[in-house]
């Protein structure tokens, strides 16, 4: 790899300015991610294969592909679709097969009120980027921490395509509670995906929770480091003029002034010019009557 400033990781670039995580998770209440072996567009809006590039475009839902670890898979198996809800109430995993992709354009993806299809799924989800078309932070790091995780006896573990902020690879997204990690080592990455199996919330490397905005995964955040509040389902949060209202299960509510910071100029991706980098944190956590 080359030496010079465009071609430097990003992922340590922005570990070496400390670049904050929190309020850096993608936007996504609702994910479906579908098994597929091989290699991924870098736009799956573009992707060759119509039904995916259709499940890309709909709205409401994100879409990942994923493969297990290392493997490509049996040619010609039944491939694994996963849907999520990531909503505090509402968190679930359910699961089928289909036999290639082209069966997908015949899946009608439920509105936001509606169940998920599919058997219900017990165990969380380790969604680990691997997507080095996108960025090769990930390719690099997302690889060899998937395997890893997968060495160490870890099950329920996927490669996934892009999660955004590659520059805190490696990344990853545990479902169905929708918390996604960055700069994750085995052993954090574990940790993360065996908190949400009682339902709870490990908050080291997050960068927040899909189902709320940027301000409002700092918010929940910013709460739960002044609280210690892990239950995953136990708080809701709202938007507000300049931040979040986040409010709990048995009635206790915060107002969280969130603002952004620039920072210098850096590149946001692997061979990048450098750009304009701004960052969210949490001013204020005000405890309301």
């Amino acid at each position: 790899m080359g030496t010079e400033p465009g071609w430097q990781r990003c992922s340590l670039l922005a570990l070496a300015r400390d670049e904050p995580l929190a309020g850096s998770a993608p936007v996504a209440r609702r994910w479906v991610c579908v098994e597929q072996r091989g290699s991924w567009p870098s736009d799956l809006t573009a992707h060759p294969e119509p039904a995916l590039a259709a499940l890309a475009a709909t709205p409401g839902w994100r879409l990942l592909l994923i493969r297990r670890p290392g493997r490509r898979g049996e040619r010609g198996a039944p491939l694994r679709v996963f849907l999520a809800d990531t909503a505090p109430g509402a968190t679930r995993v359910t699961t089928f097969t289909v036999d290639g992709p082209e069966q997908l354009a015949e899946l009608d993806l439920p509105a936001e009120d509606e169940p998920l299809p599919g058997t219900p799924v017990g165990d969380p989800l380790l969604l680990v980027c691997t997507h080095g078309r996108r960025d090769r932070c990930c390719a690099v790091d997302g690889r060899a921490l998937a395997l890893a995780v997968v060495d160490a006896g870890e099950q329920h573990v996927w490669e996934c395509s892009h999660l955004g902020g590659h520059r805190f690879a490696p990344t990853a997204l545990v479902l169905p509670t929708g918390y996604a990690y960055g700069r994750l080592d085995p052993a954090t990455a574990i940790a993360a995906r065996k908190a949400a199996f009682p339902g709870e919330v490990d908050t080291a490397q997050c960068r927040g929770r899909t189902t709320w905005s940027p301000a409002g995964q700092v918010a929940e955040l910013a709460v739960r480091a002044a609280t210690g509040l892990r239950d995953a389902d136990t708080l809701q949060v709202s938007d507000a003029p300049g931040g979040a209202v986040v409010t709990a299960r048995d009635g206790r509510r915060w107002e969280v002034d969130v603002a952004a910071l620039d920072g210098a100029p850096r590149p946001l991706s692997c061979g990048t010019d450098p750009a304009p980098m701004t960052a969210l944190h949490a001013k204020n956590v005000r405890a309301l009557p």
